[in-house]
């Protein structure tokens, strides 16, 4: 599923193998219907569960995750590290009574700890009976604040969805303050509506001018004419677009055919549109976005991460395989302040850890000095980044 002031989207999103990256797949579904994507058991290892669309319209988000969280358990158990990890991931396909299932999956398995799930709607559910069982969840990407909302042992990696549209008007009002802005969101889907919003609000108080809005739902995602017409109409020369990339690609298809170009500004979900099948890339050239992570960014941590996922994977790495790898570093250090050892219960664990997590400060891949409010929320800056001849890259 955020705090800012720099800003913007980036990534590219790859994820074709779910299971380990040097490690062996040891569990077989028909065993006991709980461990469908084990890596190799290690004695006293903490029992790392995640949960995610491997399969299904998301699978290119869920794939990213459990890629991402996959190299950092391998480089952690790798490691004279005396925290090991053995990692089993499970596919949700998206959908909140599936990720529960998931997740009660785990459990039987022995989880301890959870990474995950992957989207808002999933982690919502999940996070409720997280909280009554005492288990400790980290999400990568469950970006709503419902994810957190009443919930001491959920706490997120990724942005909150308010403010992504607050980073998202402030950068504009910061670097193209003269725009003439149109908006089209899904207002049947409260990640879309969420980031609308909050971006709406904030767009206002910086004297931003929004000259149309157009909305769409999970049913009529196939034709946007109406609304590119009528933002056309209106001179829009920016187009905010807070929703997932496979309905933007079909706005940047059909906007190029009826000759409207103007700056096309997005959020994370927009991530995957580089990667999306039969998508010509070269229609989102110049798209920006606002994301907390650059693959193209030149320190050790980044280079080294993206050589390692392109190594085991085959693509480059987006923002979501970022935010499950930083999530694993995170447990790992929240495991450490707190002094958990692999042999105590997944609730004495939870506990340890919610107390640790306000205590920690994390430089990571998606941010430096990343902290926790006790709420579960992170506080780290995003960057801004552009599509430039197929690939996110840092703006000039």
């Amino acid at each position: 599923m955020k705090k800012i002031l720099c800003l913007l989207l980036a990534m590219t999103m790859t994820f074709g193998c779910l299971t380990a990256c040097g490690s062996k797949d040891t569990s077989d579904p028909a065993d006991n219907g709980a461990a469908t994507g084990s890596s190799e058991s290690i004695e006293g290892a903490f029992k790392l569960g995640a949960v995610g669309p491997l399969t299904g319209d998301a699978a290119i988000y869920g794939q990213a995750v459990v890629n991402g969280a996959q190299i950092a358990v391998d480089e952690i158990n790798a490691s004279d590290s005396t925290v090991k990890f053995e990692l089993n991931k499970q596919d949700d396909e998206a959908d909140g009574e599936k990720s529960k299932n998931a997740y009660n999956n785990l459990m039987d398995w022995g989880m301890q700890i959870l990474v995950g799930p992957t989207t808002s709607g999933a982690a919502t559910a999940v996070a409720a009976q997280v909280y009554s069982d005492r288990t400790f969840m980290i999400t990568p990407s469950g970006s709503s604040p419902d994810v957190i909302d009443g919930k001491d042992n959920v706490f997120q990696v990724c942005f909150s969805d308010p403010n992504q549209g607050t980073g998202a008007a402030d950068y504009i009002a910061e670097n193209m303050a003269d725009a003439k802005i149109a908006i089209i969101y899904r207002n049947d889907d409260a990640y879309s509506q969420g980031i609308r919003d909050t971006f709406v609000e904030e767009a206002e108080a910086k004297g931003l001018e929004v000259v149309t809005e157009g909305t769409f739902t999970a049913d009529t995602a196939t034709d946007f004419t109406v609304q590119l017409t009528d933002a056309q109409s209106k001179g829009a020369d920016l187009l905010f677009l807070p929703i997932y990339y496979q309905p933007a690609s079909i706005i940047l298809n059909q906007a190029n055919a009826m000759g409207y170009a103007p700056t096309f500004f997005g959020v994370d979900g927009m991530d995957g549109i580089l990667t999306l099948e039969n998508f010509d890339t070269s229609l989102a050239e110049g798209v920006m976005l606002l994301t907390p992570f650059s693959a193209d960014a030149t320190d050790d941590l980044t280079k080294n991460f993206v050589a390692k996922y392109q190594e085991a994977y085959g693509e480059i790495p987006n923002q979501f395989a970022a935010d499950a790898y930083d999530a694993v570093y995170v447990v790992k250090a929240a495991i450490e302040a707190a002094g958990c050892t692999a042999d105590m219960s997944a609730a004495d664990i939870c506990e340890a850890l919610v107390a640790a997590m306000p205590t920690l400060t994390y430089n990571g891949l998606t941010g430096q000095n990343m902290t926790w409010q006790a709420t579960g929320e992170v506080s780290k800056a995003p960057m801004a980044v552009v599509i430039k001849d197929g690939v996110y890259t840092l703006p000039n």
